[in-house]
């Protein structure tokens, strides 16, 4: 579309919008009362990410740019505007009724995106990715991966163990974890005779022990990594019931580096999914098990219920409390995590004022 600049730009205000690609990015720049002045295509690079900017404030004064994927292929495009003091609206894709009526292409996503920052619907503030609590990310990214690679090697020697050859099913089922990882990497079949099926079970066997055998020294290297920067993060989080290294640093990641984007600690409820849903309707009034939010920080909780139902006196109270009430342990549960995530949040932002000070 071709730009359309206003005579006098230095003192109109205007909002931006921005659809993310990997190799490209759309911008969109929109007036006050949503008439698009121009849309434009440019490089996802820094120099690219410069010269949207610079293409935006030559309209007028920008007064904040919506980006459709901050925490994906709009993060470089977020920490440059975040540096530069524009204000970042992070925005969802458009739904199917819009594209419905609308088309989909880039430029009409990036003036839709524009449109939705300026309006303030379905926005929110996009984390900042350029401190300690990105580092945690990344840590845990590449120990998660690790978590499931071994579980996963776990589960295919069990599989193996129950087809193997009589002999060699009865001498593995028998064992433990340890002792079975153990026996299976030391195994010594003769490569020769691969195409035996008894013999090509012990290789895979031992493959796959072996595999499993490193992953736990990754995970154990991540771990003197992460127990320590945790630590630093938030010292009172990982004392708190319950809370160990691994729920501690599920949480800061969940919360980000710019806790100010939490309202509150029912806008962190939400954010971790634990905040009732309300579900009334006529005479009836309930509420439901909420599905959204981040379903890792959901877990991070549970692991604490489960943990504070079994060591904590008070905690085990409540339940006793609640199920002569002629509540479900599902329904405790889910009460038990909001309280939880209440606590937590207060852990989470005090020591935030505590840095500060």
């Amino acid at each position: 579309m071709r730009s359309i600049t206003p005579q006098d730009a230095a003192i109109i205000e205007v909002a931006g919008g921005v659809d993310t690609h990997s190799d490209t990015h759309t911008a969109a720049v929109i007036d006050q009362v949503g008439r698009v002045l121009g849309t434009e295509q440019f490089p996802a690079d820094t120099a690219g990410y410069a010269a949207l900017l610079d293409w935006m404030r030559s309209f007028g004064q920008l007064v904040g740019v919506g980006v459709e994927g901050t925490g994906a292929y709009g993060a470089g495009l977020a920490r440059l505007l975040h540096r530069q003091e524009v204000l970042v609206i992070e925005v969802d894709r458009p739904d199917r009724k819009t594209r419905r009526f609308q088309g989909k292409s880039d430029p009409i996503d990036a003036v839709q995106a524009a449109k939705t920052a300026l309006a303030g619907e379905r926005t929110g503030v996009p984390e900042q990715r350029d401190g300690r609590i990105e580092a945690l990310r990344n840590l845990r990214v590449a120990r998660r991966s690790a978590v499931d690679q071994r579980a996963d090697a776990q589960r295919r020697i069990k599989t193996l163990i129950v087809t193997a050859p009589d002999d060699l099913r009865e001498r593995l089922r028998s064992l433990g974890v340890k002792d079975l990882i153990t026996t299976c990497a030391n195994l010594r079949p003769d490569r020769t005779g691969a195409a035996s099926p008894a013999t090509a079970v012990k290789i895979a066997l031992r493959s796959l022990a072996r595999r499993h055998q490193q992953l736990t020294a990754e995970i154990a290297d991540l771990d003197e990594l992460l127990e320590p920067l945790v630590t630093a993060i938030n010292p009172r989080l990982v004392t708190a019931n319950g809370v160990g290294t691994d729920v501690a640093g599920q949480l800061l990641v969940t919360a980000g580096e710019n806790h100010d984007r939490l309202r509150s600690e029912a806008a962190f409820a939400m954010l971790c999914g634990v905040a009732p849903i309300p579900a009334s309707s006529g005479r009836t009034t309930r509420h439901r098990l909420n599905r959204g939010g981040d379903r890792q920080a959901n877990a991070a909780l549970y692991r604490i219920v489960l943990c504070r139902l079994r060591w904590d006196p008070r905690t085990r109270a409540y339940m006793e409390r609640r199920t002569k009430q002629g509540k479900s342990k599902k329904e405790i549960i889910r009460c038990l995590k909001r309280y939880i995530a209440r606590e937590l949040y207060q852990i989470i932002t005090t020591n935030d004022l505590e840095l500060a000070a």
